[in-house]
């Protein structure tokens, strides 16, 4: 606008300057935001994995417990069943008896008694009806089996080759899974590789001299006596069998799992939940095979591992629960995984 100018008489230019920003201090706002951004994301992606580490941590020392209270009721650890080819029975008790693995086992004790009585009272043990149920019971996911870094709990594809060795179940078009496995021992991926599925019948799975049979030509050379992890094929171990300490021996930790497969059934990852004892719910500490961190382009159904960095979570027998580094010596881990070898 002009004004007049008093000493001249003459009228005088009076400059504003335009309201707003330019485009440089925007750019320069916009730059600064976006690295407080990227400075802030780390921090708050570390946070989050802290918190479903000890989610994770939580889910194991439930485990544990569940465990512990199966020793008290029992006295014995849940039983690792009787092999891949059977699911869990909810008229066959918790003793070598039970077809079903360490996860049905504790169920009870984990406030899921519905699902594991799931069946119960139908006869005969092969019936339509009976093993219907069985199945629709292996479609029910449970969050207490699952680490929320890696995957929910919710239906998977089935394994294409396993579903038809089932002897106690039909086929279904989903199933749940696990993240977590239980301590099978130290034995080498080429003994325990040889685990049977079990019985064809459970009149030969009663039969103590039909087990032997079906272990022997199984398994080889390698005995029931032998494993010295906390689960095995028709175990019923007691804390007395724990020689080492409960301080200092494993007892269910998460299990390797190759992003690859998180959605997709593979051989680390493909038997029914509540199945008896195989590499989907039990692992081995063969000292050559240490822990991993999940990673695409590589599998591997013997190993304990998780999505987390830095280490796994394991409870152990006197059920506290530690992260288990990556980087642990070999031997250190093997003598963990065994129970009695001084």
């Amino acid at each position: 606008m002009w004004i007049e100018d008093p000493a001249s008489n003459r009228p005088a230019l009076r400059s504003h300057r335009p309201a707003g920003f330019t485009l440089v201090e925007l750019l320069v706002v916009i730059a600064i935001i976006g690295i407080l951004v990227a400075l802030l994301l780390p921090a708050v992606q570390a946070a989050r994995e802290s918190a479903r580490r000890m989610q994770c941590a939580n889910h194991l020392k439930q485990n544990g417990l569940a465990f512990h209270n199966h020793h008290d009721s029992y006295r014995h650890f849940p039983s690792g069943g009787w092999g891949w080819g059977w699911v869990g029975d909810a008229d066959r008790g918790f003793n070598s008896r039970q077809p079903g693995g360490w996860i049905y086992n504790i169920l009870p004790f984990i406030e899921e008694q519905a699902v594991r009585d799931m069946g119960a009272g139908i006869s005969p043990w092969n019936s339509n009806a009976k093993m219907t149920v069985h199945a629709e019971r292996s479609q029910v996911p449970l969050a207490n089996f699952h680490c929320p870094s890696r995957r929910p709990a919710k239906l998977y594809d089935p394994h294409p080759i396993w579903q038809w060795q089932m002897r106690n179940s039909l086929l279904t078009s989903q199933e749940a899974r696990t993240d977590y496995a239980a301590n099978a021992g130290d034995i080498s991926e080429q003994d325990w590789h040889r685990i049977p599925g079990g019985p064809l019948t459970l009149a030969e799975g009663d039969n103590s001299s039909d087990w032997r049979t079906i272990t022997e030509a199984l398994s080889a050379h390698l005995p029931i006596k032998n494993w010295n992890g906390i689960v095995c094929q028709r175990s019923m171990f007691t804390i007395a069998d724990v020689d080492d300490g409960t301080s200092s021996t494993y007892m269910v930790g998460e299990k390797y799992i190759s992003p690859d497969h998180y959605e997709s059934s593979w051989y680390s990852d493909q038997a029914p939940i509540y199945s008896g004892i195989e590499s989907s719910q039990a692992r081995w500490t063969d000292p050559s095979d240490l822990p991993l961190q999940d990673r695409g382009g590589f599998w591997n159904y013997w190993r304990f591992g998780s999505a987390h960095p830095g280490g796994l979570n394991m409870v152990y027998c006197d059920g506290s629960v530690r992260t288990v580094s990556y980087t642990i010596d070999g031997q250190v881990h093997r003598r963990l995984g065994n129970r009695k070898d001084g």
